[in-house]
């Protein structure tokens, strides 16, 4: 698995026009084949603050999700909205085996 957590820190005015942006490019991007999972989580004590948990199944995966439509909208739509550049940090998977993941 190629496990990409994004750190994100949004306007407080952008909030809204962020969700919509982000949660329609989830919706698109769980239907990639490439994807296991795809969460947006919003922190409860600060909600400017956003984590985005991208699971692919190999990092081949990434590349072409970020080659999709509706990545490239989503990126550009909220270019503006961030409070600081975005940050992907990347991680292994440990538990549970790369085969459980269905």
């Amino acid at each position: 698995m190629h496990i990409v957590l994004v750190h994100v820190h949004v306007k407080e005015e952008a909030l809204d026009a962020f969700k919509v942006a982000t949660l329609e490019n989830a919706r698109h991007s769980i239907e990639e084949p490439g994807i296991v999972r795809f969460d947006v989580l919003q922190q409860v004590e600060d909600p400017t603050r956003f984590v985005l948990v991208e699971i692919y199944r190999q990092p081949e995966d990434q590349a072409k999700h970020r080659e999709t439509a509706h990545y490239q909208k989503w990126r550009d739509t909220v270019a503006e909205m961030m409070a600081e550049p975005r940050q992907g940090i990347r991680y292994i998977n440990l538990f549970p085996s790369d085969e459980a993941w269905k």
